[in-house]
């Protein structure tokens, strides 16, 4: 199918709106364009058409973010159309501008075939039209295992186990959620969730968290959701093979020799920028480790958060990954570089969190990237030399 323009594309830059594929956004390195894949899900097929897009149509860089969405990168305004229609034809992207408009679903990766995860994501996505409509940035996670894996994942509203066993409907900003008796009812009442967070001025606050408006009387606080599990380790796994994507992103060879072993049926992403690798094992199934991609659970570089930076994201005014890269291998705990004060690669506190601002960075202990710094204006070296002297080394 032939694409010759933007459907209903906002101005790149605008604040409050998130990319998409039908909506890319401007960058330091041309246009970014952001697929959501159904289910959190891609076949092996539709892996390395996405390699072939990146390597196509873009500057071959593939990315994993924090809301289990895939970016492609150095899109150019003429090579845009090409990718669309490439994407739509794999699969990759809906043939309708309209549904990238609705809330984003993110799954918990180890769902099943039929389990109340799988089952919720199937019957939200059959009612998406009955959500009401909400600003860019709200999502919705679905985590409905034996104990929630997405705490500490970015989503407005979210399906959980309760402590109890139970299912439950919990609003981003409350510890508590509404217990409900079925996968159904959970679905009914998050959707009527959404409807009362808009008439209840929501849109304007943007988020739920942000959102300064008691719950309804219909909807309590009420009970716990269960303790979470631990994110899924690296390597080898008895679903196949896990990989960490270095500070979430990876060149479209290292996506593309993951899935080259013919037992590979098909991939996950997940919001800890780690790919689940599907595999029929078999006695000997050989999982090789894929150079640009990380499998084991030690390396240090799972403990930092980094957004692209400059020159990448023209909102940037320092480059984050090489400094990241020299960090790496000194930290001890959780640090996120990130190139100015939205914090895109994480929006929970870290233990040191160092901040792009005119050409330096600001650096702040225990916080996010926009809580107040205790320096700034550093360079790379001064950076390094005041966390070895603070001890966050």
């Amino acid at each position: 199918m032939a694409i010759n323009t933007r459907e209903e594309a906002l101005s790149p830059g605008i604040k409050g709106w998130c990319p998409g594929a039908w909506q890319p956004m401007q960058t330091g390195d041309g246009l970014l364009v952001r697929v959501r894949p159904p289910m959190g899900e891609l076949s092996r097929a539709q892996v390395l058409a996405l390699c072939e897009a990146a390597d196509t149509f873009g500057n071959g860089l593939i990315e994993l973010t924090s809301r289990a969405n895939i970016q492609l990168r150095g899109v150019t305004d003429a090579s845009w159309p090409a990718l669309m229609s490439f994407l739509v034809e794999n699969g990759l992207v809906d043939a309708n501008p309209g549904a990238e408009r609705l809330p984003p679903i993110m799954l918990a990766p180890g769902w099943q075939i039929g389990d109340d995860t799988h089952t919720g994501a199937r019957l939200l996505q059959a009612r998406r039209n009955a959500l009401a409509i909400m600003p860019g940035k709200v999502g919705i996670a679905i985590d409905a295992g034996d104990a929630p894996v997405l705490s500490d994942a970015a989503a407005d509203f979210r399906i959980e186990r309760s402590e109890s066993g139970g299912l439950m409907v919990r609003a981003e900003g409350y510890q508590r959620g509404t217990p409900v008796d079925s996968i159904e009812a959970a679905v009914e009442h998050l959707i009527r969730l959404t409807h009362w967070f808009v008439e209840s001025g929501g849109s304007q606050a943007g988020r739920m968290r942000r959102h300064q408006v008691a719950l309804p009387p219909w909807a309590p606080a009420s009970v716990r959701p269960a303790q979470p599990a631990a994110s899924r380790a690296l390597g080898k796994q008895a679903c196949g093979m896990v990989y960490g994507l270095p500070f979430g992103r990876a060149p479209a060879t290292a996506w593309r020799k993951a899935v080259t072993p013919a037992s590979v049926t098909h991939l996950r992403v997940t919001p800890w920028r780690r790919l689940v690798v599907k595999q029929a094992l078999t006695e000997g199934t050989a999982l090789p480790a894929v150079e640009g991609l990380i499998s084991d659970s030690s390396d240090s570089r799972l403990l930092i958060d980094a957004c692209p930076g400059a020159p990448y994201c023209a909102q940037a005014s320092v480059a984050t990954q090489p400094l990241a890269e020299r960090l790496s291998g000194l930290v001890e705990t959780s640090l996120h570089v990130s190139g100015c004060a939205k914090g895109c690669a994480r929006q929970q506190a870290a233990a040191v969190c160092l901040v792009g601002h005119a050409g330096k960075f600001n650096l702040i202990v225990n916080g996010r990237a926009d809580s107040t710094p205790v320096q700034t204006g550093l360079s790379d070296a001064e950076v390094i030399a005041y966390l070895e002297n603070l001890g966050a080394l």
